[in-house]
């Protein structure tokens, strides 16, 4: 019996620096049936250099320009024909080179689910022996999407029946739209999930969400706009609320 294919997105723009950690812990996962999908925004450093080495591992490579992050993530998701869908950015790497045959196991051991989320330790500065957050799955709950937080999208896998339900990201957000994805996906249309503190994925610290204040800012207004075309209430002093809950995340 075959096993179940997995489609690996990772999307990327001017990356040359990270990208060839990310793609080798694809390439050199323990796991026999992987479709590994790469778009490139039209990077104009040496990224797809980078990349060219491992191209006869990829199954899919787009080079072009994009109208943002989750544009890009949608071309991959709708070239991808696996039968469960993890996306991984050009900034993080598998924790391991077991992940995705653990995460399988995990699937075949819980028919029911639809969608796993695991854990994701974070770094700072390219010190990877010293943990910088560890973002554990099993912390999240439902409640607290009214405060804008959500579980770790980059341990997020998910069976592709989930996108005929719920659909692509919203390109309409710049920063939110994992959150308002994952938002769609648990609370409105009431996937179900396993949640597990199984850490799929290393994570540098950094990235668009997490930028400065002006950005910080953006995201948190994202996320207010995503709570309330979905039906829940909250406002922009519950939200920061979330920022006491991060502290105890902390190493």
């Amino acid at each position: 019996m075959n096993k179940p294919k997995f489609s690996i997105i990772t999307i990327c723009y001017n990356a040359e620096k990270t990208i060839a950690d990310t793609i080798k812990s694809v390439v050199e996962q323990n796991y026999p049936n992987i479709e590994y999908i790469i778009i490139d925004g039209g990077s104009k450093d040496l990224t797809l250099k980078a990349i060219e080495p491992y191209k006869y591992k990829i199954a899919t490579l787009v080079s072009e320009p994009d109208k943002g992050l989750y544009d890009a993530l949608n071309k991959g998701l709708k070239l991808a024909t696996g039968d469960i869908i993890g996306l991984l950015h050009a900034d993080d790497f598998y924790a391991d080179n077991n992940v995705l045959a653990y995460i399988e196991s995990l699937f075949e051991d819980n028919k029911t689910m639809e969608c796993i989320s695991s854990s994701v330790n974070i770094y700072k500065n390219n010190i990877f022996n010293k943990q910088y957050r560890l973002y554990k799955a099993t912390r999240f709950k439902l409640w607290q999407f009214r405060l804008g937080m959500q579980p770790p999208h980059p341990g997020f896998f998910f069976k592709k029946e989930v996108l005929q339900k719920v659909g692509l990201f919203n390109t309409n957000f710049k920063i939110s739209g994992d959150f308002d994805w994952l938002l769609r996906t648990i609370k409105v249309n009431k996937a179900k999930v396993m949640y597990t503190p199984f850490i799929s994925v290393s994570m540098r610290h950094g990235g668009v969400s997490s930028s400065g204040f002006k950005s910080t800012f953006l995201m948190n207004k994202e996320n207010l706009k995503s709570i309330k075309a979905n039906g829940l209430n909250s406002n922009l002093i519950i939200i920061y609320l979330k920022y006491f809950i991060k502290i105890f995340q902390l190493k």
